[in-house]
């Protein structure tokens, strides 16, 4: 049985870090209202551009002038995969979550015969999937000294998997990252984002489970309105699809702080209760250890007292 000094020791020892986990889900809970406001406004701006591509891609005769971007090489053989996490811990099943579902995309592509690149940004991500494989990964990106998201970030990613995508390197882009729903739910997803659009024409594109990049409907209603574009759809879109990437992209990041947030509020109160309960039995263990030593002391009191 410990003595009355451990039992003390350890009831302020959890006290203190009861009162770390009590600040982190403070903290938290601050940065998630504001972390929430940038998800939910960046959501029109994505939905608005990817609508104006739909147009575009609708409104052309066929696959012959479209931009790769839009339909892709014509093959489906490589495939980067980027993983986007946190580079911080302490969020609960946040990053794992993120992980388990980029570890099921490849699975079931290598199963198809297909060649899969990681592109992963997040220090977390990073550390699980580069012990598992790290002969695939070939670019990693950590956030960890960026004070705030901005757009300037994803545009340097996006110029990135774009450059990379010119070159060759691969055919197929797949976005993993973690949407956000509300504080308890927070789901990772798998979004195509090169080819835009993998069913135009007759390019090989993702599989039905995945979500394009460009939904081919849902567009905004044009009303039956006749447009004329200048320059043609194919030249609007190859300025467009790019800045389309860098909005998906920035969108993910955004949803992921999003939800790092509210997974952290969530994880910290758990701990918080945690302590709260262990240190009522720490301290219900010293009473009565207290209260034992005490009875035993009386009792040899008593006793030698008699004795004289």
């Amino acid at each position: 049985m410990a003595s009355l000094k451990e039992l003390q020791n350890r009831i302020k020892s959890v006290k203190n870090t009861q009162k770390i986990t009590k600040a982190m889900q403070m903290v938290a809970a601050a940065k998630l209202r504001k972390a929430q406001e940038a998800a939910e406004k960046s959501r029109p701006y994505s939905e608005r551009l990817s609508g104006v591509i739909s147009n575009l891609a609708s409104s052309m005769t066929g696959a012959g002038d479209a931009p790769e971007l839009l339909v892709g090489t014509g093959s489906s053989e490589t495939v980067l995969l980027i993983v986007a996490s946190a580079d911080r811990g302490l969020c609960g099943g946040f990053n794992t979550n993120i992980v388990r579902k980029a570890r099921e995309e490849i699975v079931a592509l290598e199963r198809a015969g297909k060649k899969v690149k990681l592109f992963l940004i997040g220090k977390k991500g990073y550390d699980q999937l580069n012990r598992l494989y790290d002969d695939r990964v070939v670019e990693y990106i950590s956030l960890k000294e960026e004070r705030k998201l901005h757009a300037g970030i994803a545009q340097r990613i996006g110029e990135q998997i774009t450059a990379m995508f010119e070159r060759g390197e691969f055919d197929v882009c797949k976005l993993v990252f973690s949407e956000f729903e509300n504080v308890m739910s927070q789901t990772p997803v798998s979004q195509t984002l090169i080819p835009a659009m993998p069913d135009f024409g007759d390019n090989l594109g993702a599989d039905a489970q995945d979500r394009p990049a460009v939904e081919t409907a849902g567009g905004p209603d044009l009303g039956g309105a006749i447009y004329t574009y200048e320059p043609d759809e194919a030249g609007m879109l190859r300025v467009l699809l790019p800045r389309n990437i860098n909005a998906q992209i920035f969108g993910a990041l955004l949803e992921n702080q999003a939800g790092e947030m509210g997974s952290k509020m969530a994880a910290m109160d758990n701990a918080t209760r945690n302590a709260g309960d262990m240190i009522d039995k720490l301290t219900l263990t010293f009473n009565r250890t207290r209260q034992a030593r005490i009875t035993s002391e009386l009792i040899e009191i008593i006793s030698g007292a008699e004795a004289l």
